[in-house]
């Protein structure tokens, strides 16, 4: 089994090359969505309240993701104190998702994380894929798809490392300052080097 780690910042185009290859038959462990599962789970929950406090709940009583969002980027400080609630609990579930795999006798598998690098998984992998684009391309991301404002947006950028940093560990670098069609292109043309 080929395991790939994909990262790259917010608004990098790392969900977009994850989407692609899936579509080429790759096995994608999304680790935001064992985030929000995790996020879910008693424990993790508790945990969180007890550190960042009820306005992070909703109507409901669960965690509401965007009320803690605001509040986790808005706080230099924030970010580390909710990883290290996160990041070991998702590691579990990644950890089994790819054993899981292993003994389907899946041929690749990518670990879609943004802190892939950050949290130490980069040892769980066999190469570190990154993805790159400008800041303005970036900006204009966050401001579609996530409806963020340019402090907002500015704001979550200077809470993440800056992109040298994963730079560092990547055995492939893909920028996705291109159109969707050049970047399904870029994506075929890596694919052969994880058939096994």
């Amino acid at each position: 089994m080929k395991t790939i780690g994909l990262t790259g910042g917010i608004g990098s185009g790392k969900s977009t090359v994850a989407r692609f290859l899936e579509e080429l038959g790759a096995a994608i462990i999304d680790a935001d969505k064992l985030g929000h599962q995790a996020l879910k789970e008693p424990e993790i929950k508790q945990r969180v309240v007890a550190t960042f406090g009820r306005q992070v709940l909703g109507p409901g009583g669960d965690i509401d993701r965007k009320k803690l969002g605001r509040l986790v980027f808005g706080d230099p400080k924030h970010p580390g104190r909710l990883n290290k609630i996160m990041h070991p609990r998702i590691y579990q579930m990644v950890k089994a998702r790819l054993d899981q795999y292993r003994r389907q006798g899946v041929a690749v598998v990518v670990i879609d994380a943004p802190l892939l690098v950050e949290a130490g998984w980069a040892k769980m992998v066999d190469e570190v894929w990154v993805t790159i684009a400008s800041r303005a391309t970036v900006l204009e991301r966050l401001k579609q798809r996530l409806g963020l404002s340019q402090p907002e947006s500015l704001a979550r950028l200077a809470s993440q490392p800056p992109p040298e940093e994963r730079l560092k560990y990547a055995d492939v670098v893909i920028d996705t300052d291109c159109s969707l069609d050049e970047l399904k292109v870029k994506i075929k043309e890596l694919w052969p080097r994880l058939r096994l």
